[in-house]
């Protein structure tokens, strides 16, 4: 929002919230019906295609976003080092309308029940376009029943574009900046330093009101002279929207051989770099996309050819930490930050409305198989440690299929030695990728590169005092449930020497666990039938009817992985092994799976607390660092234990 925000600042739908798709549907049905029932000659396709060009101007949006995001992680061009934090996300994605709630976790505002469908990000203005366009179509003498080409409209479009447009917006651009204007409108816009594509329509509602009217220039003369088309329309506003997109990129892809081959292109296309100037200066670069008015009236940058060219000599970023992370369900592709940007800045839920998606679901799915590499998530830094998050592109389910597990662990090995190869000093197993059955905890790799410079971390060692420091004061009693696991093991020997009583419900349990006491368990270690417990460690094999024997107020701390389904709304479910992290790290713009905003798991934190104090072990396989010494660790360097949901002692 602007400091002052002026009058039109909001939208016409925003009280509809994520329903204000519903206002294009008469638009919609009246096009398709007239369309089915009207005779061939008379069938109007201009009219039918204003909606599968909206479509194509969101699926345009979503790539250069995703792009953006990915090649900004690698840092090779990139433009702007500043990171990206939640609050740019929110206001970029138009979220006014969304009620703030507080995590009752963590105490950190979490967006709440609105969502929006496509989640592409510019849909306001795109739904905006789309009224004017099916209005124009309607009303606007000549704009239906356009032909399909018609190069004398592109030539014209090309000069107006050039011409007046370009001048026009320049000057407008300039009355922008002027504090009046600037403090009620387009500050919205400025708000954002470090641009990503979506950036570049981040306007209230009067601005876009503005630049429509002077997009239409070209438009509205083709149509009106009778030189229209069909293709000449759309590839005015594909042209619009890629350099827009561009501009706001935050990293340089225009090749400099370009400007050699044609040195007066130099004053007819602006680079990312050109525009991120403005964006870091504000009083210069005012051009649209011809920089030619800036050399005119002076106000190019002078250092815009000096950024250009170091951004192009910027080579990729070597990380100091690299955690290696996989995808969970066939939707968690749109959670990841490289996905849609308004659902990564939320905890992971599956949503109804991903049926819709489900070509592009199948699709990703195939192009994981096909493609079949670990690739980049996203960055942060933290101090001076560069972390990176990479991804294996394997599912859950995948994990779980014996068949499958030669082919994940020859993708894990592969990114460890990549990670070695580029400089990384600790790489951090997540999730299922170090598991014992896949590789022995991590184990697996040391044995077979005793050489490994690169240090191993699964975590379990910190995970251990974070779920000590989960359970509530007081406590005699907690439940043991789920597969036992290395961390399982490790909690209920640490809550035996606190003298806490740990509870199992099946012989075999324990039994292991006795064994792996010796003689520490004594009186602590005990078989129950009752489901009385206030407290419940739980892991992966915590059944649904077990869940729900539990008593009211009952609080689950899971151990595993993946979270417990929450089935009861009388009962408190803690987070898996997770803490808050410092404002110190930076770039943080999406949630870790199913965790709250500006938490991380353990997992990832093990790896990043090795690398800050130096560690020169390996931390997997069946043995574990001392968990006091990492857990003052994680401390000492700002990381902070979440809050415990509020339950009766037991």
């Amino acid at each position: 929002m602007a400091s002052k925000p002026g009058i039109l600042t909001d939208w016409p739908w925003t009280p509809l919230g994520s329903f204000k798709y519903i206002i294009l549907v008469p638009w919609i049905v009246e096009s398709i019906y007239s369309f089915r029932v009207k005779d061939e000659k008379e069938r109007d396709f201009t009219n039918l295609y204003i909606f599968p060009l909206m479509l194509w101007r969101m699926l345009h949006s979503q790539l250069w976003i995703s792009l953006s995001r990915y090649r900004t992680a690698k840092g090779s061009n990139r433009i702007v080092d500043k990171g990206i934090e939640f609050d740019q996300v929110d206001r970029e994605r138009n979220w006014s309308v969304t009620k703030l709630i507080k995590s009752k976790s963590t105490g950190h505002k979490i967006m709440s029940t609105y969502d929006i469908l496509f989640c592409f990000g510019r849909d306001d203005q795109i739904l905006f376009n789309a009224i004017l366009f099916y209005l124009g179509n309607k009303y606007i003498p000549g704009a239906s029943h356009l032909p399909f080409w018609k190069m004398d409209g592109l030539i014209i479009t090309m000069l107006l574009h050039a011409g007046p447009v370009e001048f026009l917006y320049y000057w407008l651009h300039r009355a922008l900046h002027h504090h009046y204007l600037y403090s009620r409108y387009h500050s919205h816009h400025h708000s954002s330093i470090v641009t990503e594509p979506i950036t570049s329509v981040i306007h209230p509602f009067a601005e876009h009101i503005a630049y429509f009217a002077l997009f239409a220039i070209p438009l509205l003369t083709i149509v009106v002279s009778g030189d229209g088309s069909i293709v000449a329309l759309a590839a005015y506003i594909t042209y619009v929207d890629l350099m827009n997109n561009m501009g706001h990129c935050n990293f340089e892809l225009i090749p400099r051989r370009l400007f050699f081959i044609f040195p007066p292109l130099k004053y007819l296309m602006y680079t990312p770099s050109f525009h991120s100037l403005h964006h870091t200066q504000f009083r210069t670069n005012y051009s649209l996309f011809m920089p030619i008015y800036d050399y005119i009236y002076g106000t190019m940058d002078k250092s815009s050819d000096n950024l250009y060219e170091n951004s192009l000599k910027r080579k990729e970023e070597s990380p100091n930490v690299v955690h290696l992370t996989h995808l969970t369900t066939p939707e968690s592709i749109y959670h990841l930050r490289l996905g849609f940007a308004s659902l990564a800045s939320k905890p992971y839920s599956s949503t109804c409305y991903f049926w819709l998606l489900w070509p592009v679901t199948l699709w990703s799915m195939m192009l994981t198989w096909i493609y079949g590499r670990t690739f980049l998530v996203e960055r942060n830094r933290f101090d001076k440690i560069r972390l990176q998050t990479w991804a294996i592109p394997k599912y859950k389910i995948q994990y779980r299929l014996k068949w499958q597990q030669e082919s994940i662990n020859n993708l894990i090995e592969e990114a460890i030695l990549e990670a070695e190869e580029k400089g990384a000093r600790v790489l951090s197993l997540g999730l299922m990728n170090q598991g014992e059955e896949l590789n022995r905890h991590g184990w697996l790799y040391v044995q077979k590169h005793p050489q490994l410079k690169v240090k191993l971390v699964d975590g379990s060692s910190l995970a251990v005092p974070v779920l000590l420091n989960s359970i509530p004061k007081g406590t005699t009693q907690v439940l043991l449930r789920g597969n036992l696991t290395k961390v399982a093991y490790a909690i209920a020997s640490a809550l035996c020497q606190k003298g806490i009583q740990i509870a199992v419900f099946h012989e075999e349990e324990y039994e292991k666990l006795n064994k792996s006491f010796g003689t520490k368990s004594e009186d602590k270690l005990v078989m129950s039938k009752s489901y009385s417990y206030k407290t419940w460690l739980v892991g992966d094999e915590l059944t649904e009817a077990e869940q729900r024997k539990a008593s009211k107020g009952t609080l689950f701390i899971p151990f595993s992985q993946f979270p417990p389904k929450k089935l009861r709304k009388d009962c408190f479910y803690h987070t898996t092994p997770a803490m808050q992290t410092p404002m110190a790290l930076e770039n943080v713009d999406s949630c870790e799976n199913w965790l709250p905003r500006r938490v991380m798991s353990v997992w990832r934190i093990a790896g990043l607390v090795h690398a800050l104090e130096g560690w020169e072990e390996h931390e997997c396989g069946y043995t574990m660092s001392n968990i006091e010494k990492v857990w003052e660790a994680s401390l000492k360097h700002g990381f902070q234990p979440l809050r415990v949901p509020t339950q009766s002692k037991s």
